[in-house]
């Protein structure tokens, strides 16, 4: 059984309401505009996705990133997770990413996290965002119960959960 529909068509572009952001999924070319925001944020994103993730590794590469970003663009394709990029209206700058994922733990059929680097934390493109996603998410995908991590359950609680079933 997979965790999505055989039919299910992924978003490809999602506008951020009341700002000039948007989301899309993301690709290895993206390296150039994910390395420096990634890395700018690093602390604070190792301090939300380090323990779960082991991520950001606070030697990782450039090449590193190149080859994650990769796997990401692999498995958007394939229908197995999917990484969407905050961007800017040109693209120039990669500000945070959204990740929807089939669940590792029970209790849902979809895990849904997100990030923005460290400038708009805080500020009016994050709200925006926060307020974006489970919108979206209810109204463009498929899941009955879907799981914010980090917002409607702690990152802890999450990993103590017992490992959802493997999907295909």
């Amino acid at each position: 059984m997979s965790w999505l529909p055989d039919d299910f068509v992924h978003p490809e572009y999602v506008p951020v309401p009341d700002t000039a952001l948007h989301l899309r999924p993301i690709r290895e070319a993206d390296t150039a505009i994910d390395y420096p925001a990634v890395m700018g944020s690093r602390e604070r994103l190792w301090e939300i996705f380090g323990p779960a993730w082991g991520w950001p590794d606070a030697t990782m590469t450039y090449e590193e990133d190149r080859v994650d970003l990769l796997r990401h663009e692999k498995e958007i394709a394939a229908h197995q997770s999917f990484n969407y990029a905050l961007l800017d209206e040109g693209e120039t700058k990669l500000l945070g990413c959204v990740y929807v994922d089939p669940p590792e733990r029970t209790g849902s059929d979809g895990e849904v996290c997100w990030w923005v680097v460290d400038d708009l934390v805080g500020g009016e493109a994050e709200r925006a965002l926060d307020a974006l996603v489970p919108q979206w998410i209810a109204a463009a995908w498929p899941f009955r119960q879907p799981r914010y991590l980090g917002r409607d359950i702690s990152w802890q609680d999450w990993l103590a959960l017992p490992s959802a079933p493997k999907t295909v």
